[in-house]
């Protein structure tokens, strides 16, 4: 309650009823886009699987491994691996390389790497 006009303000509500337009003006000029927006929420969306999320995991541990081995460390089928790591690839989050007959999985990149180190600490944080 604001004691000098009597009104009481929700607690995730404003008080005043105008924006800032300086803060909202300055804060839309560094906001994603919705295009950029949409790709992000993609990607969690990939990243909110649990066999996915462990596979990435995985990769990240050891670097760079083929289906099978991912398979046996993750403890699903095969075809589960192949199947979750065609969405990983085609996001850009996952590469591949031949070697013979071999296919190996790594990590596409560092802020892959990064991405999945912070989300770790940040829930060793919060539980």
């Amino acid at each position: 309650m604001n004691s000098s006009s009597g009104v009481v303000a929700a607690l995730d509500g404003c008080v005043t009823p105008e924006p800032d337009a300086a803060r909202v003006a300055a804060t839309r000029d560094r906001l994603v886009t919705p295009q950029e927006a949409t790709r992000l929420a993609e990607l969690f969306r990939l990243l909110g699987d649990p066999t996915r999320a462990r596979l990435l995991y995985a990769l990240l541990e050891a670097g760079e491994l083929c289906v099978c081995d991912l398979a046996d460390v993750v403890e699903v089928t095969d075809t589960a691996v192949s199947h979750a790591l065609r969405l990983l690839r085609t996001a850009g989050i996952v590469a591949s390389r031949r070697a013979g007959r071999m296919i190996y999985y790594r990590l596409a990149d560092g802020h892959v790497r990064m991405l999945l180190d912070l989300s770790r600490e940040h829930l060793r944080e919060v539980t």
